[in-house]
């Protein structure tokens, strides 16, 4: 069974800048797709970004142009570059490969 473990969460002020890793345990990581959710509070949880196995991405029309997904299959890590962050962007981030296997979770506070 994978295990996904996420860090670099924590607090920063609007327009600042994290970045969340997720470490995939296994010997097959640079097989999976791997993409970062997030739930706020109250609100249901959304796709934020995506990357294939080929290093295709994909995001969400309001993170994009100031997150960046990558991967480093040699680490079997997949990071997610948050930039000129904003209070929207508050919830706890979670790391998932398909069908079902998901991190614990990180949590990102964006306020001043």
């Amino acid at each position: 069974q994978v295990q996904l473990v996420e860090s670099g969460g924590g607090s920063v002020q609007p327009g600042g800048s994290l970045r969340l890793s997720c470490a995939a345990s296994g010997s097959s990581f640079r097989f999976y797709v791997m993409r970062w959710y997030r739930q706020a509070p109250g609100k249901q949880r959304e796709l934020v970004a995506a990357i294939t196995s080929g290093g295709s991405t994909s995001y969400a029309d309001s993170v994009k142009g100031r997150f960046t997904i990558s991967r480093d299959n040699a680490k079997n890590t997949v990071y997610l570059q948050m930039n000129s962050l904003k209070p929207t962007d508050t919830a706890v981030y979670y790391c998932n490969t398909p069908p079902s296997i998901w991190g614990q979770g990180t949590q990102v506070i964006v306020s001043s």
